[in-house]
């Protein structure tokens, strides 16, 4: 068997899911932040005339933010939740919880961070992926959906406790909200955060410009960013991610199995849709649209924007063995 993920955590700022185009180097007053966290990397600029960092903030922020909803760390409130423990929900688990629930409920279900049991036997967990079976799915469907979990003053109710929760497919966005939100307080006008190829911008960069993020062509191999660019856009004052099936997939007995699983069916999906980049108001909503967009497929997501205003989104499918592109107006091509 062969498995085939993203190595966020060994290659810094290589493989992510937008290629951010900065060019910030050669003035003084905008600083560059880079690392690790969450298990992927983290890349921060920002414009601060004088000599003073920020480090210690952003460093602070993403620890709290690790200590909270990272399944990476056995000592993390959900990873205590996940074990039964009696904790008590913190700000940030209350912020994203909420948040997925409401969308899990738009999204009809399709959006799910309960599914976490079906991600671990397909392999795209902590563990080796095991002989999925029909009976095994059906199993594990009874404790898996948002209605067998809630908050009730602040603690984590189950009604089965084998419910367990994984964040990460809008953690990442609300990092980079919470870090925007910072740097909001502190009045600073210029700046892009990015947090597992999430990102969320405001002003403008070191030229004066919009920012400019490229997006990576959703081709089996690509698996360096900014190798191989599908299209570069402008981005200011709103959240960006991009979800896609090319980078993280198992290949087992010549077959290969997508990371993106249909709670619905407990079943890696087979879409044409190959990536989906959405922008929304912040990049914690980009983030879990991206998700169910490559959960449901082109058509379906077509019709979610339809109906979804505020939310762009930049759909690249298969078509005959050919790259088709769908977009929405309010994404700016460069």
């Amino acid at each position: 068997m062969k498995i085939y993920k993203a190595l966020l955590n060994i290659t810094p700022l290589i493989l992510i899911s937008a290629f951010i185009c900065t060019s910030c180097s050669s003035r003084q007053d905008y600083k560059t932040i880079d690392g690790f966290t969450q298990g992927t990397t983290y890349h921060i600029v920002y414009q601060q005339p004088g000599a003073d960092s920020l480090n210690a903030m952003i460093d602070s922020i993403l620890m709290a933010v690790d200590n909270s909803l990272s399944v990476y760390n056995d000592s993390s409130l959900i990873s205590r939740i996940n074990r039964n423990e009696e904790v008590l929900a913190d700000t940030l688990f209350v912020n994203v919880f909420n948040r997925s629930r409401e969308i899990w409920e738009l999204s009809k279900g399709s959006f799910d961070i309960s599914a976490a049991p079906y991600f671990e036997v397909w392999g795209f967990g902590a563990g080796e992926k095991r002989d999925v079976t029909q009976p095994m799915i059906d199993s594990i469907r009874q404790f898996v959906g948002m209605d067998k979990v809630s908050l009730d003053s602040g603690r984590v109710v189950k009604s089965d406790p084998r419910v367990s929760l994984n964040v990460n497919a809008i953690a990442q966005g609300y990092t980079a909200d919470v870090i925007a939100y910072a740097f909001d307080r502190l009045g600073i006008k210029n700046y892009l955060v990015e947090v597992g190829g999430e990102i969320f911008c405001r002003g403008v960069n070191a030229r004066g410009n919009e920012w400019t993020v490229g997006l990576d062509k959703p081709v089996e191999g690509n698996m360096i960013q900014g190798e191989e660019l599908q299209e570069i856009i402008t981005l200011s004052g709103r959240g960006l991610a991009t979800s896609g099936n090319y980078r993280k997939f198992i290949e087992e007995n010549g077959q290969k199995y997508s990371h993106t699983i249909d709670p619905g069916t407990g079943y890696p999906v087979k879409q044409s849709l190959l990536s989906a980049t959405v922008i929304a108001p912040d990049a914690m909503t980009a983030d879990a649209y991206a998700t169910w967009f490559m959960v449901v497929g082109l058509e379906k997501a077509k019709e979610v924007l339809a109906a979804s205003p505020g939310i762009d989104a930049y759909l690249v499918y298969d078509k005959d063995g050919k790259f088709e592109v769908f977009y929405t107006d309010g994404i700016k091509i460069k």
